[in-house]
């Protein structure tokens, strides 16, 4: 084997001196598509199950986030062409009709985390305005409007300042994580440990909790982006990239959100959580309104605004690319209208659903999840199995097996919920 080869289902290169600055940039950019939303609301759903199923959870995170961001670089790196995106290898391997369903599912696995952010961010700086600014609240369609806008407004004016500005903003939001996770240690008490597990149930908790590890380790709205670029710069060596970049952002997310999560969750009570959940807002809102410590009343809030933008400009680039598939399919009309018809009703329908404020965990639950996990966590297997061009990227039959378990379990939880 040489120095370049990766061994199937191992998180850094042979030749560990090959993870080069660069490949750290994406990392982190990895890392900072996947930390919004979702991992501000983890530790209230996953600390809801019990301290146990939370560790359980953390143990599978990783491997569940690596297997399948890794497996589907693999498969946009089967396209013949360099500089196909995921719907594009789709249509090149599945045919018009494969196409046209991934690219609808792929749109559905993306918008509504769009959705999400435009409800969080709102309700975070309208939280942060009125618990720690001390002044009233805005008038919601206008707060969210210009938010909204601005976040929007990056994207498009300036998509390469944006990916500059979210591996920016990332270094910031790793400190702040950490601070904010070493800062609660002292408040750290066993009121979580002190619940006594019912084992019975506790494969149905880590079952039904699966959806939000999904969700909050998700950062497939970036994957084609990343696959190029790596495509673009090593060629047919691009696979070891991919395999070595995505396997240090997932140890990333592992190491940074879950014990950011532990330590929130071993400094609150189970009531304290279920009160968060109740209020539609991230912890670090909740957490900077309960502790008068002007610390985590500032960092809270920081935050969460950081976690957001920074991934909402990966969603956005992801939801776009999606819904412009989907209308592509279906009109002649030319490209550069479809991507303005297209943008326009995704920041209008962002603004209309922040505006009424439905609940953030129920959207996360019954709408992002099950499409995230379709294309993530079952295409790219399935692909494997059935496209020519694949074979060269099978990961070994273990892998492929627990990737299918996490996607079906993340999918049919959702499904026994609606139920």
């Amino acid at each position: 084997m040489s120095s370049r080869t990766l061994t199937n289902d191992s998180f850094l290169p042979v030749d560990q001196s090959r993870f080069n600055y660069q490949d750290f940039t994406w990392c982190l950019s990895l890392f900072g598509t996947a930390v919004g939303a979702g991992v501000l609301f983890l530790p209230i759903k996953a600390g809801a199950g019990g301290f146990w199923p939370l560790v359980i959870l953390a143990l599978i995170a990783a491997p569940m986030t690596w297997f399948a961001h890794k497996s589907l670089a693999r498969f946009v790196l089967s396209s013949t062409k360099p500089e196909s995106n995921i719907t594009d290898t789709v249509e090149e391997h599945f045919g018009k009709t494969g196409a046209n369903l991934i690219s609808f599912a792929y749109f559905f696995a993306i918008f509504p985390i769009v959705l999400i952010y435009g409800v969080g961010i709102t309700n975070t700086v309208d939280s942060f305005m009125v618990n720690q600014m001390g002044i009233a609240s805005i008038p919601r369609w206008i707060l969210s409007g210009g938010l909204i806008l601005a976040m929007t407004g990056g994207v498009v004016f300036g998509r390469e300042l944006m990916l500059k500005v979210t591996s920016i903003l990332v270094y910031p939001l790793v400190f702040l994580l950490l601070a904010l996770s070493i800062y609660l240690i002292p408040d750290w008490n066993t009121s979580m440990m002190e619940v006594s597990p019912e084992w019975s149930s506790m494969p149905s908790i880590i079952w039904l909790s699966i959806p939000l590890i999904v969700f909050s380790f998700n950062h497939s709205p970036i994957i084609s982006q990343f696959t190029k670029e790596q495509r673009r710069k090593y060629g047919q060596n691009a696979v070891e990239k991919t395999d070595a970049i995505t396997g240090g952002a997932a140890l990333m997310l592992m190491g940074f959100v879950m014990f950011f999560v532990f330590s929130v969750v071993l400094s609150l009570s189970p009531e304290q959580l279920l009160l968060a959940k109740e209020q539609n807002i991230s912890i670090l809102s909740y957490l900077a309104n309960e502790h008068e410590s002007p610390m985590i009343s500032l960092m809270g809030p920081i935050v969460a605004f950081t976690a957001i933008t920074s991934s909402y400009f990966g969603h956005f680039l992801g939801a776009h690319e999606g819904l412009v598939g989907v209308i592509k399919c279906r009109t002649t009309a030319s490209v550069n209208i479809i991507e303005k018809v297209s943008l326009a009703f995704i920041v209008l329908s962002t603004w209309v659903v922040a505006i009424v404020n439905p609940s953030i965990l129920g959207m996360i639950e019954a709408v992002g999840a099950p499409m995230i996990a379709a294309i993530l966590f079952l295409m790219p297997v399935f692909a494997m199995h059935k496209v020519p061009a694949m074979a060269k990227y099978k990961t070994s039959l273990p892998v492929q097996i627990f990737t299918v378990i996490c996607g079906l379990a993340a999918i049919s939880s959702v499904l026994y919920d609606i139920f």
